[in-house]
């Protein structure tokens, strides 16, 4: 069962959420309640099977866990070699990995058809586990238990649709005791968020799919191309709002302040401003982990001698590790590699313009800038639905 792809899981969920309210309600709400809830839920999402070769089927739970003991050991190592010296072989090691599993779940499939060696979430989950090792790296995490670091890792209401929280602030809201009136606080949030969720997924993306996507998918014309565009980038933007609306109002629920991951991206005035709206949490992700660490040590190790080569290969890089991600087809490489074209394209632009001024300020520029962006994105969505590459024949 897809977490909030139907209302079934929304029944499902009022078993763990009812109990959670009165308890919040009376101020008595803890966490060992929580972590059994997170358990609990995790094994119904994870109840099936999964195929790891033709003749290999297991339970996905047993794959589940040995994932998460396989990353917290990872994990624990590094932390205890990290306290004995500053040797980073051991840090490229433990990351390469730690992506491993998630690397044989994007391509296995392709080298052993009809395996299935990933989970729901694990994406998602990887990246999370992604970002304790940076940050022990980083020297900014000098313990890890076990129980705090397998409920970031697990946290079921953003197991599968992210958004994806840093480790830091996830601890900080885990080890908060909440008073009643703060539960009431954190209860208002999440039920704004849920039907703004509801909003966004059932009617509008509903409504968008059914009498305007489905529709102009049927005409191969150009006019017809150009409405899917438009009807498939406000359908994923409601469908996947809708699901971090869910995920991050659950989340309020059990006190976990889960990040915000839209920010209403259709007004962004350009396309670096867009990526610090859509998918906030995946491209901080990316901004952080990938395009700051590759620029600063192409930067001090003297790689290139175009001091700009550095980023623009920074952002080529970290947006196709981005497409990757998202799947191993052809559109979404290709999404990936589009946007760094895009960013290096605006951060040239832009230090071409400090000088000459050809792009101003004020209102009517805004609105330009806005328009201009939002036909970039909505191309941009084309190539990801996939759409596109069929109708040229490169699906």
């Amino acid at each position: 069962m897809t977490p909030y792809a139907d209302f079934g899981y929304f029944g499902l969920l009022l078993i763990p959420l009812v109990p959670s309210v009165l308890l919040g309600l009376a101020g008595r709400l803890s966490w060992r309640w929580i972590g059994l809830l997170c358990l609990a839920v995790l094994a119904v999402q994870y109840a099936g099977q999964s195929i790891l070769a033709p003749w290999l089927t297991i339970q996905t739970l047993w794959l589940v866990s040995g994932y998460a003991l396989f990353e917290w050991a990872l994990a624990r190592l590094l932390l205890l070699q990290r306290a004995r010296s500053r040797s980073r072989l051991a840090f490229w090691t433990a990351l390469l990995l730690a992506l491993l599993p998630l690397v044989l779940a994007k391509f296995l499939p392709l080298l052993v058809p009809n395996t299935l060696f990933g989970f729901l979430g694990i994406s998602y989950i990887t990246f999370r586990a992604l970002d304790v090792l940076f940050g022990i790296q980083d020297r900014l995490l000098t313990e890890l238990p076990i129980s705090q670091y397998l409920a970031f890792l697990f946290f079921f209401p953003t197991v599968s649709a992210g958004p994806i929280d840093r480790y830091r602030r996830f601890v900080r809201d885990w080890q908060q005791t909440r008073t009643r009136a703060a539960f009431l606080q954190d209860l208002d949030q999440a039920v704004q968020r849920i039907f703004r969720g509801l909003l966004y997924k059932f009617i509008l993306a509903s409504l968008i799919q059914t009498y305007w996507m489905n529709v102009a998918a049927q005409a191969t014309t150009i006019p017809a191309v150009i409405s899917y565009m438009y009807a498939y980038s406000l359908y994923l933007f409601f469908d996947f709002a809708g699901y971090s609306a869910f995920a991050i109002g659950i989340s309020y629920i059990f006190g976990i302040h889960t990040p915000e991951n839209f920010r209403q991206p259709f007004l962004a005035g350009d396309i670096r401003e867009f990526w610090n709206r859509w998918h906030i949490t995946l491209s901080a992700w990316f901004r952080d982990h990938v395009y700051m660490r590759f620029v600063l040590a192409a930067t001090k190790g003297q790689w290139f001698k175009n001091k700009y080569l550095a980023s623009a290969l920074g952002f080529l890089l970290s947006m196709g590790l981005m497409g990757v991600w998202h799947g191993t087809a052809i559109n979404y490489l290709l999404y990936g590699l589009y946007h760094g074209l895009l960013l290096t394209a605006h951060d040239l632009f832009s230090r071409w313009n400090k000088q000459h001024r050809l792009w101003g300020e004020g209102p009517i520029w805004r609105v330009t800038g806005i328009v201009c962006t939002v036909q970039l994105v909505c191309f941009g969505f084309l190539i990801f639905s996939g759409h596109l590459t069929s109708l040229i024949g490169m699906s």
